[in-house]
Parts: C-alpha cells; sequence; structure tokens
C-alpha cells in the first residue's frame, strides 16, 4: 500500500514505514535510546531526503521515547531532579543545532556533514562501548567477580563547583557536567536528528555514575524533552517536517517501544551495550561505505536553493 509523502515528495510503502517505525522503538525500549541513530540512515538509504529525514525522525523518536518513558516512570526508574538539569542544557543545545543545520541545508553541505558526522560519532562511540562491553563478558565467563563502581565513590568531577545532590541517582557532583552532556547531545541530537540517547547513557554510566536501575529511563526522559522542542523548531525555521512520515513511524514506534521495555528485563547490562555496541556500529559502517562508494546515479535532480549557489 503505497502513501504519497508531500514533504519528502516521494511514494513509499505504508507497512514499510509502520515496519521500521515498531523495530526502531523495539530498540528504543530495550536499549534507552531515542532510536534515531538508526531510523534517520534506514530513512536517507531508503531514499527519503536528507533534511526531511533528519526532521520527520524528531517526531517519531519523541512517541516512541514517551512509551519507554512512561514504563520506566511507573517502576521508579527516572532521576527527574537530573532530568531537568539535562533537558535545559538539552533545548539550549537544540536551538544551535537547528541554526547550523538551515547554514549548512543552504550551503549544500548538509548531507556530506551528516554522513561524516554519523561516521564519526557512531564509529567511536560504537567502538569504545564494544570494547567495554566484551571485556566485561569475557570476566564474568572467567568468574571474575566484576564490582559496579558505586555512586558515591569519587572521581574527577567531585573536584568541580557547583554540586548538587540527586537523590534518586545517590550523586553529589558538579552541575556543570551535567549540563555540559546535555548540551552537547541537544546539538549533536537537532543536527543529525538523533535522540542522542546511544551517547548519554554511556555518559551516565561512565562519567556520572549513575546507578543502573535509574540510567535507561532518565536517558529516555530527556530524549523527549529534547527531541519535542526539536521537533517544534524544525518545522517553524527549517519546514522539513513531513507530518504524515512522522505519524506513520509513531504508530509502529508507540507499540514496539513497550515490548523493548519489557525485553531489556531480560538481558545483563554488558549484554545490552554490546548489542547496542554492534548495532552502532553497523550503522557507522554502512555511512563510510556510502562515502566511498561511487552511486547508482551520480546526478540528482533536486532544487538548489538560491543560498547554495555559487
Amino acid at each position: 500500500m503505497q502513501i504519497y509523502l508531500p514533504i519528502a515528495e516521494l511514494s513509499v510503502n505504508l507497512f514499510f514505514l509502520v515496519g521500521i517505525g515498531g523495530a526502531v522503538g523495539f530498540l528504543s525500549g530495550l536499549f534507552g535510546v531515542g532510536g534515531g541513530f538508526l531510523l534517520t540512515p534506514l530513512l536517507i538509504f531508503s531514499g527519503v531526503p536528507v533534511p526531511v529525514a533528519v526532521a520527520s525522525v524528531t517526531g517519531q523518536v519523541v512517541a516512541a521515547s514517551t512509551s519507554g518513558a512512561l514504563s520506566h516512570y511507573r517502576r521508579g526508574g527516572i532521576d527527574l531532579h537530573l532530568v531537568m538539569y539535562l533537558i535545559l542544557s538539552g533545548i539550549l543545545g537544540a536551538f544551535g543545532g537547528v541554526a547550523v543545520f538551515d547554514i549548512l541545508r543552504d550551503a549544500g553541505q548538509l548531507d556530506l556533514v551528516i554522513s561524516l558526522g554519523f561516521l564519526i560519532l557512531l564509529g567511536f562511540v560504537g567502538v569504545v562501548m564494544l570494547i567495554e562491553a566484551g571485556r566485561a563478558i569475557l570476566k564474568q565467563r572467567k568468574g571474575v567477580v566484576v564490582r559496579e563502581r558505586l555512586p558515591n565513590q569519587h572521581n574527577w568531577m567531585h573536584g568541580l563547583p557547583m554540586r548538587v545532590r540527586f537523590k534518586k541517582s545517590r550523586l553529589y557532583i558538579s552541575v556543570l557536567p551535567v549540563l555540559v552532556i546535555g548540551l552537547f547531545i541537544g546539538f549533536v541530537g537537532s543536527l543529525l536528528g538523533i535522540g542522542g540517547g546511544f551517547i548519554m547513557v554511556p555518559a551516565l554510566v561512565y562519567l556520572l555514575r549513575v546507578p543502573g536501575n535509574v540510567v535507561i529511563g532518565t536517558s529516555l526522559a530527556q530524549v523527549v524533552a529534547m527531541m519535542a522542542a526539536t521537533t517544534i523548531l524544525h518545522a517553524v525555521q527549517s519546514q522539513s517536517v513531513d507530518i504524515l512520515l512522522a505519524f506513520c513511524l509513531m504508530v509502529g514506534g508507540v507499540a514496539g517501544a513497550q515490548f523493548g521495555a519489557a525485553a531489556g528485563k531480560q538481558l545483563r547490562g554488558e549484554q545490552l551495550r554490546g548489542l547496542l555496541a554492534l548495532l552502532v556500529l553497523a550503522v557507522a559502517i554502512r555511512f563510510g561505505l556510502s562515502l566511498v562508494l561511487t552511486p547508482a546515479d551520480p546526478f540528482s535532480m533536486a532544487v538548489v536553493s538560491p543560498g547554495s549557489a555559487s
């Protein structure tokens, strides 16, 4: 069943859109990520224009993440105090990301920058997560007891000023790294059309040492608010949000997130991180190939905006 996407200006199979929305929603609930790092590339590889794919995916990320966040909230798995700081800085970062998005699109460099951004960012994060998860799994098989770092253990962040107590996470740390993490993820998320959960989760675990029982729910709650603001910004400034495309992705995403949240209970933390790392690396490799391989159609019929004319 084909439907026409007015902003993307192409026809796509309805069941394909709902299906990939559901699959990515499942991953969202399973890993505590928004899923945009996978959904945006899938749409781009399917022929959806890059600006439309990036802007429209933000709406699906909101829907899928909201469904997963509610599941974790009912189980008491969200640190609302920590989320508040992440949201405030994340929205500020989103303003900057959308502004850069418009500049790159007018200059005709958006496709290249997004491909390079996905390749570098996903490649780095995927390798680091895979190495860490692999070491943890090997130690477990050898019978080595892997002790998680306690939240109250000191690290370099305890020497920074402006410390705040986060009771739910049992943390007493400077708010500065929290704001920097939120700002960075807000900027990158709005520019690349990703929720940033695959960055947020490792940052909360390894930098802030947030306990595992609240890290996924806290990440999802931040993604919901930040991506909601990004969707509005893209709709108003870049006008690239395809409502029909976003709605089809949302339908599958909401249902998939519930199943993902339930499935996540059956896997250990290092197993989840290992699987997420493999997914991240697979997407990075695909973008790397798209940069070096000759496209099937070397010519484009896209309309060039006046600002991109040399």
